[in-house]
Parts: C-alpha cells; sequence; structure tokens
C-alpha cells in the first residue's frame, strides 16, 4: 500500500482519537525516522519521550532476540521468571525502593500507586485516610483514577464523574499544599518536571516542603517519573538530580512511577516502593495479566543498565545543556521562555505550537507540543551533538518564517 492507502485504511477502522501527520513512518535508524517516501525526519519526539535509545538500537535488538529464543513471550506472574527478578534487582539497586510491581503503562502505574497508597492510609489511620493530593497543571493519564488527579477540563468533563477523593494544590506553591492537608490525605502525588503540563520543573523547596508535609501527616509521596524518568533530565530519575549527594537524599519519595522509556517502546510500567509500603500490601490486592513477561523486563533491563551509566548520563547533561544554549542563540521574538532539564526542554512560545509543529514536517523535523503554545523538545537520548546542531538550525528557519 501507498501512503494514502493506508492513511484511508485506518481512517476507515480506527478510532480517531488521534490528530495524526500526513504521512506514513516506515523504519528509524538512530534519532532518524524515514517515510513511506524515503523522506527523512530528525526526530525530537521520541515516541514522547519512549524512544531514549532511539531506532534500531543494536544492543535493544540482541536483548530481544535472546528472549525471543527462550520461547516465552508470555508466562503468568504465577511463576517465576529470571528477566522480571533482574528487572526488579537492577530498579532498586538505582533508587531508593526496596521493592518494586510492574504493570502495562503509565496511567495504570499510577492507578497503582493510588490504591497501594489507600491501601497504606488504612493500614496506618482508618478508613477515612484515603485522599489523594495533586497539582494543577499536572498530566497523571487518562484512565479514570489518573485522569482524576489530571485537573484539566479538556480532559475530565467529558467523562465525570470520576474517581472521588482527589484535592489540588498549586504547583511550586508549598503553602497551598499545606492547606490541603489534614488526617485523610493518604498521599501527595507530583511530577518532578510536568511534562504534558508543559514542562515546568519542581523547585528544590517545593519538593522538600512536600517531603516534609508527607511526614507530618503520615502521608505517602509519589513522583510521578513516567515522562521525566530514565535519564531524561541528565539523572537516572528525575529527582536525583535534586539531590547532593546519596540516592536516599531529602528529596526522595516513598513510591515513584516510571515507564515510557523503561523498554525501549515496548509496554511496560513499574510502581517503585519503600518497604513499608511494600509492608502493607498483601497477595491479591492488585495484579496484572501481561506485566513483566519475560520479553518486555529483558529489553528494560538493557534499557536502564546502558542508561545508568555515569558516561551516558553525563553524555545527556552536556547535550541538554548544547540543546539549550543553541536554542537561547536563536534570538526569536515569539521565543518567550525556555524551561526544562536535561533533554527535556519547553519552548515557550506567543504563536500556536501547533503551527510550528506542522512547519516542521516540511523541513524535515518531528516536533510535539506540550500545551497550546509550548513546543516540546525531548528526541532520543542518544541523538548526537551535530544533529542538536542541526535540529536548533531548522527550528530556526521556522520560526524566522513566522
Amino acid at each position: 500500500m501507498n501512503a494514502q492507502e493506508v492513511i484511508e485504511l485506518e481512517q476507515s477502522h480506527v478510532l480517531g482519537v488521534y490528530g495524526r501527520a500526513p504521512f506514513v513512518l516506515a523504519r528509524g535508524e538512530g534519532s532518524t525516522l524515514y517515510d513511506t517516501e524515503g523522506r527523512a525526519y530528525l526526530d525530537c519526539v521520541a515516541g514522547i519521550a519512549v524512544n531514549a535509545l532511539g531506532y534500531n538500537d543494536a544492543g535493544v535488538a540482541q536483548s530481544m532476540g535472546e528472549a525471543l529464543a527462550s520461547g516465552m513471550v508470555h508466562v503468568s506472574n504465577l511463576y517465576h521468571t529470571a528477566p522480571h527478578a533482574r528487572l526488579a534487582a537492577l530498579l532498586c539497586e538505582t533508587s531508593f525502593a526496596d521493592k518494586v510491581h510492574f504493570c502495562n503503562s503509565g496511567a495504570e502505574a499510577n492507578e497503582g500507586a493510588f490504591k497501594f497508597a489507600r491501601r497504606y492510609g488504612r493500614a496506618h489511620g482508618d478508613d477515612d485516610k484515603v485522599e489523594i493530593l495533586a497539582f494543577t497543571n499536572a498530566f497523571h493519564g487518562r484512565t479514570m483514577g489518573a485522569l482524576a488527579a489530571t485537573p484539566r477540563p479538556k480532559y475530565q468533563d467529558p467523562f465525570k464523574p470520576l474517581m472521588p477523593g482527589v484535592r489540588f494544590a498549586a504547583f511550586n506553591n508549598v503553602e497551598s499544599a499545606r492547606a490541603q492537608m489534614d488526617a485523610a490525605v493518604c498521599a501527595i502525588i507530583v511530577e518532578p518536571i510536568q511534562g504534558e503540563g508543559g514542562i515546568h520543573a519542581a523547585t528544590p523547596d517545593f519538593l522538600a516542603g512536600l517531603r516534609a508535609l508527607a511526614d507530618e501527616y503520615d502521608a505517602l509521596l509519589i513522583y510521578d517519573e513516567v515522562q521525566c524518568g530514565v535519564g531524561r533530565t541528565g539523572t537516572l530519575w528525575a529527582h536525583q538530580g535534586y539531590c547532593t549527594g546519596a540516592d536516599d537524599c531529602l528529596f526522595a519519595p516513598d513510591i515513584l512511577t516510571a515507564a515510557k522509556p523503561l523498554a525501549a517502546g515496548l509496554p511496560i510500567g513499574a510502581i517503585l516502593m519503600r518497604q513499608r509500603v511494600a509492608d502493607t500490601i498483601q497477595k491479591g490486592d492488585h495484579g496484572s495479566t501481561f506485566a513483566g513477561g519475560p520479553l518486555v523486563t529483558s529489553v528494560a533491563h538493557h534499557v536502564v543498565s546502558r542508561v545508568a551509566q555515569p558516561a551516558f548520563l553525563a553524555e545527556v547533561q552536556a547535550k541538554g545543556k548544547l540543546l539549550h544554549d543553541l536554542l537561547e542563540e536563536i534570538n526569536s521574538p515569539h521565543i518567550v521562555e525556555l524551561r526544562g532539564k536535561g533533554l527535556l526542554v519547553g519552548v515557550e512560545l506567543d504563536v500556536e505550537a501547533a503551527d510550528v509543529v506542522a512547519r516542521g514536517y516540511d523541513e524535515g523535523l518531528i516536533l510535539v507540543n506540550a500545551g497550546p503554545t509550548v513546543l516540546r523538545l525531548a528526541p532520543p537520548l542518544v541523538i548526537t551533538e551535530a544533529e542538536i546542531h542541526e535540529v536548533v538550525a531548522r527550528l530556526t528557519r521556522i520560526l524566522h518564517a513566522l
């Protein structure tokens, strides 16, 4: 089929919940995607912060091939497998966590975190300790529980009533959070860097204040690192960038949710937690048919092992600084502000970001927005310095033509 035939077939049979680009992607290599016409695009989206190692990575292919050779793509969680155990151990070794629960997506990870928090609340309070505190401009997912903690009318209003028991405070405002706290709150959930909300980073004082509030009210602090975790900001976990030394620092959470880049595009989510949380969860409290299968956990182990290397993370930091510095040099009147950390950058514009995204296709550049006027740059972590220079050169041409 040619591109138009593919598009027409999809429009006839696939539910239209996405606004897709006007071409058909056929293959990828490194940080470049190619459509069915052979046109190349430098990718600044990476599957929305998923393809950390880019496309056609040799290590991913090898780990996938070795896993397939076992003949076990899936077995039930009623049985032990080595890849599942090895990945859980690696995630604990590289974080604050003592235990991990696997699932299939970021939204599912947040749903599970809410369940575990309410289980903890009842074990450490009473049946009323079930409230969850979230923040303005947050995005935690589109399933019903995660959606309830995503305070945006555009996403919420068509699907009300939502899960009850969620309160909201102003992001980066500790006093606003304190005003919402009482003995009924079992958990506080926050993104160290808000992704869909426009690439807004939490301040150190804000995270420290939330940690103190959680301790004061015997509530759990949950970090949603679905988008900003696994090397994206230049540390393996985004909150580690706020620490001055050990992982178990002033800013460490009780629960962390991860997903997007964990397995190079294969569906996986993970809920990392402290032992005191795990101690309240009983057999049968939660589960998943597909989560933690041998194939996906084998690939995820390769991804985390590689990204966690100090030299790899140092490169992400250096490339993030280069990207930020080059964006500052564009000197376009349409750029209002630059935000972000590492290779997660938000460019606040005075024009619609969708217009820049559309013009990007003509420049061979794949971009995505994070709100109406914010351009989000989240390229593969393996993007080269030369490619970063080319990305900014193409973006410069787009902005100067507006």
